[in-house]
């Protein structure tokens, strides 16, 4: 499931790394007023491409998250500086045990030719609090890249617009008690186009959610609807538990 918007020239290179073997692949328009639309019916006609209701990143993820089908969902940005062929790393951590594959550009094997110095002081902070608070171990925080067992979804409350959804996604899956792998993964920078995100603005937003969260009561909206864990937790391999 790929977040685009305007990201024409960046489709080709994209929509050609897929690996052949995807059940299903599903792109978000956030309303690009580029060809990124006609771009997409061109190059994969076979895609569900889908307009978001609202705006912002983690709305067009809760879009994509709402008609994914399949056991496994994999997220990935539109705009080439994830690289989709490293799908396979991820899948294989979720076999592997994990319910959730968590892209980090620090461990040996990842890396980034696109983070700013201010990008990288920023994720490492907000890394290193959220290790404390919640008491993990994370290399990285701040990155789209990531992949889950599709179950998994009722954890998710995405009520938040922008980038720091990646960092709610995060911190959402340690207090549903859901086990949590990190993959190496490389950033590449942008071929075309500007980035969306604003260093100082986001940075504000993610720290929000990292202390809100970490102090927020439950209530019972947070578990699934049917009041029951999903079937995912009766495999032999994965284990979690639901919210209190």
């Amino acid at each position: 499931m790929i977040p685009v918007l305007n990201e024409e020239l960046n489709m080709p290179w994209v929509l050609g790394r897929v690996p052949g073997d995807i059940d299903d692949l599903i792109l978000v328009d956030g309303r690009s007023c580029d060809g990124t639309v006609a771009a997409i019916r061109r190059l994969r006609p076979d895609a569900r491409l889908i307009q978001q209701s609202g705006r912002g990143k983690g709305n067009a993820l809760a879009c994509g998250f709402r008609i994914c089908g399949g056991d496994i969902i994999v997220m990935l940005d539109g705009d080439g500086s994830t690289d989709p062929a490293e799908i396979p790393r991820f899948v294989a951590a979720l076999h592997a045990g994990a319910d959730f594959a968590k892209g980090s550009r620090f461990l040996a094997g990842g890396g980034s030719s696109d983070i700013t110095w201010t990008r990288r002081v920023g994720n490492w902070g907000f890394c290193r609090l959220v290790n404390v608070l919640y008491g993990r171990a994370f290399s990285d925080l701040c990155y789209g890249y990531n992949a889950f067992w599709a179950d998994c979804r009722h954890w998710f409350r995405l009520e938040n617009e922008g980038f720091e959804v990646e960092a709610l996604l995060t911190v959402q899956t340690v207090l549903a008690g859901l086990s949590v792998r990190e993959v190496p993964s490389f950033e590449s920078a942008r071929a075309y186009g500007s980035s969306n995100l604003r260093p100082v603005r986001d940075g504000l937003r993610i720290l929000r959610i990292i202390m809100s969260e970490r102090f927020r009561r439950p209530c019972a909206a947070d578990s699934p609807s049917d009041k029951r864990p999903p079937a995912r937790f009766g495999r032999v391999g994965r284990s979690g538990t639901p919210p209190s």
